[in-house]
């Protein structure tokens, strides 16, 4: 097992599609033990502290004839890959009929491989888990119908769409409270005992072969959410929730493995309470996206502890990618306060060439795109500098952005600092389209009389300041529309002995 650092990178990949695609760069067949050294090279860069293999497991055959009859579905496939065939319809990855490493890919050995590979760069490998449904041909539907939510014939009868009747039982569908069920999947029963024992044996498998897993939806497990939605058909809610008691089950056989969970409604901080490592931040998301500069300093006014247990990112396999959303200025701003906040760091494949085509999960094969050679130096230069740099190893803080009477425009800037053993650092985001000043007070009272070089990280760039009129007045900014610093902050003396 590789031990990851307590705010790690993560890198997600489509396995399927990735694999595909390494197998028409070699002209042989790729399994995930086959992958040549360049390839594993190109998906943990400088920086990288975990890869995310999405969609190793075996999925469901039936799941994938569904998506097939699905005329939605088929649509959004041709907009995506306007020449898609059914051979390139692999199904859902969160259709999952067994937590088996699929024959396809290589199976067990192959991902044990895979698995090598990272070790020996020093980066740890992620799954998924998707706790809410199995497929209807997963092998627990013939012989475990308590671990799911029941029904009667009669409700087949009468919503079709929403049960499905398996000639032993009739079972729930899959769903979310605000959506109507999905078709491909049932649903287990988060108040079943059976079930929640089974789940912990299942992660327990699973934290044999990787380092940690993604939970897909894990929010809709929990008690009350469980409970609103399928009311009496569950009955009445354990004195437990389901989180603390499989997570405890797991950790009892392996303690350093990690928890991550897809998590809306802001229930972040009750998950997190409930035993996940770390939780999506889908509101630091929206609000880079949609709102304004204050509407992001106040999301980062919540306490440092909270944020360092929250996954940030600009894009994933469910969001649009971020050059289809995204001005390239306003990508990169965005992605130096990704990078530089407290928490873990996920990373899409494809976002550091500048794809642009959101591809479904069902599909294995995505268009060609022509790789933005710049954007893929950008955060070449952004990962490996913070990562050399050592930042994020010390202690987090919010700063303020201080204007005047005549020019509020710092309302406009994000500027936030880490100080910790490996030294001082500031980071400072124009997070609008026009131009911005302010002073920051800096939170260093040690600055004193000495002289001290501002570095920036990125480029190399070189800003000499007294610590008197630092700490007098604070640093003095003007950044352009998008623009940013990433700035270690070193005494001259220090920096003269470096």
């Amino acid at each position: 097992m590789t031990e990851l650092p307590a705010q790690p990178v993560v890198h997600e990949v489509n396995t399927r599609v990735w694999l595909r695609e390494t197998e028409q760069r070699t002209g042989r067949t790729t399994g995930l033990g086959d992958v040549p050294k360049d390839v594993w090279d190109e998906i943990t860069p400088a920086g990288i502290d975990a890869v995310w293999l999405m969609g190793v497991w075996e999925r469901s055959p039936r799941g994938r004839s569904i998506a097939l009859d699905n005329p939605a579905l088929r649509t959004a496939f041709a907009e995506a890959v306007e020449d898609v065939g059914e051979e390139d319809i692999a199904g859902s990855p969160y259709c999952i009929r067994r937590y088996e490493v699929d024959a396809a890919l290589g199976g067990a050995a192959g991902l044990a491989a895979a698995r090598a590979e990272l070790d020996r760069r020093g980066v740890g490998l992620l799954l998924d888990y998707v706790p809410n449904h199995v497929a209807p041909d997963s092998p627990w539907v013939g012989e475990h119908p308590e671990y799911f939510v029941q029904g009667a014939p009669e409700d087949v009868l009468r919503d079709p769409a929403a049960f499905l009747d398996t000639g032993r039982a009739v079972l729930a569908r899959g769903r979310d409270p605000f959506f109507a069920p999905w078709p491909d999947v049932v649903q287990l029963n988060a108040f079943s005992p059976a079930l929640r024992q089974a789940t912990g044996e299942v992660l327990g498998h699973i934290g044999v072969i990787c380092d940690g897993v993604r939970c897909d939806m894990a929010m809709l497990l929990m008690n009350a959410v469980f409970a609103r939605t399928w009311g009496e058909r569950v009955g009445s809610p354990p004195q437990q929730d389901f989180w603390p008691e499989v997570l405890a089950a797991v950790r009892r056989r392996h303690p350093g493995m990690i928890f991550a969970a897809e998590a809306y409604w802001d229930l972040e901080w009750a998950l997190q309470e409930q035993g996940f490592d770390f939780c999506y931040d889908k509101r630091l998301y929206d609000r880079l996206l949609h709102e304004s500069p204050d509407s992001v300093r106040s999301h980062l006014r919540a306490g440092e502890e909270y944020q360092r247990r929250l996954v940030r990112f600009l894009e994933n396999h469910d969001e649009p990618r971020a050059a289809r959303m995204l001005a390239p200025d306003k990508e990169r701003a965005a992605a130096v306060l990704i990078a530089t906040l407290p928490g873990a760091t996920l990373w899409h494949e494809g976002q550091f060439t500048g794809r642009r085509v959101h591809l479904p999960v069902f599909l294995d094969r995505r268009p060609d795109e022509p790789a933005d050679a710049a954007l893929r130096a950008f955060y070449e230069r952004l990962l490996s500098g913070v990562h050399r740099s050592g930042m994020r190893t010390g202690r987090w803080q919010l700063l303020d952005c201080v204007g005047w009477p005549d020019n509020d425009s710092g309302r406009d800037l994000i500027a936030s600092c880490w100080t910790g053993p490996a030294g001082r650092f500031l980071t400072v985001v124009n997070l609008s389209g026009h131009p911005a000043q302010a002073r920051i007070p800096l939170p260093w009272g040690e600055l004193g009389a000495e002289s001290w070089e501002l570095t920036e990280i990125l480029d190399n760039d070189r800003y000499g300041r007294s610590g008197a009129e630092l700490l007098e007045s604070g640093l003095y900014v003007d950044l352009p529309p998008w623009g940013t610093h990433l700035l270690s902050v070193v005494g001259n003396a220090s920096a003269a002995a470096a």
